[in-house]
């Protein structure tokens, strides 16, 4: 059969964007004599959103996406290869390359787990049914593999986070990297390797960079492997980031790979090999074990994803609880717009707002004022940080919300952050909210976080009156109380002097570190 036409594969790539510890490339090596890289921009990602008609993916995260295909593209240029890129429904797509090339014999594709991609996942086999072509699937997006996991099935999956660590940090092990190919089997010759498209092509503005954000990095594998050589090898911040990592101002209070590890420019078991690595090289401490703590985080709101299914999108829940939610649209739009009169809430979600990134903290807490505080329905959150966030993962987005919601994988009930006491807390002397809300810069010290107290002559020293220039709380909580002194006539508190009598709450709704993000914030 020596006339036989060459043995051609399809690697579909989607939230896989990097060549080192890469299932599909390696698998290939072996498997082919032309391999057909392939990254299709899905029409259904820059629809509305299931229940608010908000856009899916917004410019933040649209903006990295292109700049990690545009870096995956020049890595496979540089290695004998090339990346086709199109415009269309992946099983579509791939249809007319079958038939375009007629040697494909696999088409091969990493596993997702929800049910947007499981469909695409089952359209994908019928169109190589029909056309007698093989489907080749790898699991390759969380630290332990799926089958590695010490459950028989995934129904056996711990509905606590802690006692899933525990299990699985004894009875499993990370699996070692496949090996980067030096060279990749060549396109079939003829074949176009498509444009990029710009954000304009995809009905999206261009965002404008704002220079106080905490995330001023671009996309792509090369840009994400030297952020770890940043973070660890050139800095040592990794040995102090358990200490750091509820920081809200700069890009080396946390990791911030959370935006790489969704798109999959970056390996979380490069990520853990390269902790163990740096371990035994320099130092192992609480610190370093963190960042492991916080990527199972991610891996255990992958498999509760594979667990419940859409119930993880349901208004119910995991728990199938009944809770009231409310669904006042101007109380949703001033939690959005950072105008709740909060200083706190105000300052992260103005964060998100103009560069698609919150810390962790602040994550927390504005999901919590939400769902706790104004009692909205928490599927209007969920999908305000799907259009907005960079790092969105639809498991750790959607299972983080549910927690916060309290329908989801928590022992605790009622579990509500204060607003106040979180903001001085992470916050003290307030210059993350006059970094972000600059009508109360001349509030001082800690008063900031509480304007509505301050008397008038305070307030209009500093140039702030409330209802016209800066709102008036739209909801005051009982709790708060016991973390605001009375109004002072200077404006500057005991609060402002040392706030030593506020002890950190503990760090709660993990995985937030990596994530709240679909399709994170370490």
């Amino acid at each position: 059969m020596s006339n036989a036409a060459p043995r051609t594969v399809i690697c579909l790539l989607r939230n896989d964007l990097r060549v080192h510890d890469n299932e599909l490339f390696h698998w290939v090596q072996t498997n082919a004599e032309y391999v057909v890289p392939v990254y299709c921009f899905d029409p259904r990602h820059y629809v509305g959103t299931y229940n608010y008609n908000l856009p899916k993916t917004g410019p933040f995260r649209l903006r990295f996406l292109l700049e990690s295909v545009r870096d995956l593209r020049n890595t496979l240029l540089s290695m004998g290869s090339n990346l086709v890129v199109r415009r269309g429904k992946p099983e579509d797509v791939i249809a007319e390359l079958i038939k375009q090339l007629q040697s494909v014999t696999t088409v091969a594709f990493h596993k997702e787990v929800t049910s947007e991609e499981l469909n695409v996942e089952k359209k994908l086999k019928e169109v190589c049914d029909q056309m007698e072509v093989q489907v080749h699937i790898c699991w390759g997006s969380t630290l332990y593999h799926r089958d590695d996991l010490p459950f028989h099935h995934m129904s056996g999956l711990p509905d606590v986070y802690t006692q899933f660590r525990k299990a699985v940090e004894i009875q499993s092990r990370v699996r070692p990297l496949f090996p980067t190919p030096r060279q990749l089997k060549p396109l079939p010759p003829g074949l176009e390797e498509g444009a990029i498209p710009t954000a304009a092509d995809l009905q999206q503005k261009e965002p404008v960079t704002d220079p106080r954000s905490a995330f001023p990095c671009n996309g792509g594998e090369s840009q994400a492997l030297a952020r770890l050589k940043h973070y660890f090898w050139d800095t040592d911040a990794v040995a102090t980031y358990k200490e750091t990592r509820n920081g809200l101002i700069g890009v080396d209070y946390s990791t911030k790979f959370a935006p790489w590890l969704a798109m999959g420019c970056i390996s979380p078991r490069y990520i853990y090999h390269q902790i163990k690595q740096y371990e035994k090289e320099r130092t192992a401490n609480q610190s370093t074990y963190w960042v492991i703590f916080e990527l199972l985080w991610r891996d255990y709101f992958k498999f509760v994803g594979v667990k419940y299914g859409n119930r993880l999108f349901q208004l119910k829940g995991l728990q199938d609880k009944s809770v009231p939610w409310k669904k006042d649209m101007e109380l949703f739009n001033a939690w959005k717009e950072g105008r709740t009169g909060v200083p706190f809430v105000d300052a992260n979600m103005r964060e998100l707002a103009v560069t698609g990134f919150m810390s962790n903290r602040g994550r927390q807490n504005v999901a919590s004022f939400l769902t706790k505080d104004l009692g909205l329905d928490w599927r209007m959150g969920a999908e305000w940080f799907e259009y907005l966030l960079i790092d969105y993962d639809v498991c750790s987005n959607y299972g983080n919300w549910l927690y916060s919601a309290g329908i989801g994988n928590d022992p605790r009930e009622n579990r509500k952050f204060n607003m106040i006491k979180q903001g001085l807390d992470y916050d003290s002397n307030g210059d993350y909210i006059r970094q972000w809300v600059p009508e109360l810069q001349n509030i001082r010290g800690s008063d900031v976080h509480t304007p509505w107290t301050l008397s008038s002559a305070v307030l209009s020293h500093a140039h702030v009156s409330l209802g016209e220039n800066y709102p008036t709380p739209i909801v005051i909580a009982p709790e708060w109380r016991r973390h605001i002194n009375k109004p002072s006539g200077t404006g500057l508190s005991a609060r402002g002097k040392k706030n030593s009598s506020h002890t950190p709450e503990p760090h709660r709704g993990r995985g937030m570190d990596f994530y709240f993000s679909r399709s994170k914030n370490l």
